[in-house]
């Protein structure tokens, strides 16, 4: 069910009511008792996803998964460290070159 904003154009009394779609809208207001009551329009509510998250590419398939990672890998190969040597000094300790 959702919430209505309502202004009454006799006091300038403003507020929320909560109720059905199919009810009618309220025409008293509340507080100076006239029928000058007008249901404005509002922004709606946003969605609320509740849980660990939603994200678009959580319900990729395997295979999706597989060319993705094999894209990446061919564009960008995973780089090699290069490999340290030790070499002997004069003195005989090792040093790395």
């Amino acid at each position: 069910m959702p919430t209505y904003e309502y202004r009454c154009e006799g006091c300038g009394h403003q507020f929320e009511h909560f109720q059905s779609i199919t009810a009618r809208p309220l025409r008293q207001c509340p507080k100076c008792k006239k029928d000058k009551l007008v249901r404005l329009i509002g922004s709606g509510a946003g969605i609320i996803f509740k849980g660990s998250g939603f994200y678009h590419t959580d319900y990729r398939s395997e295979s999706y998964k597989q060319a993705q990672k094999s894209e990446k890998e061919f564009i960008a190969p995973p780089e090699k460290k290069p490999s340290e040597k030790a070499v002997k000094t004069h003195k005989g300790k090792k040093k790395l070159a």
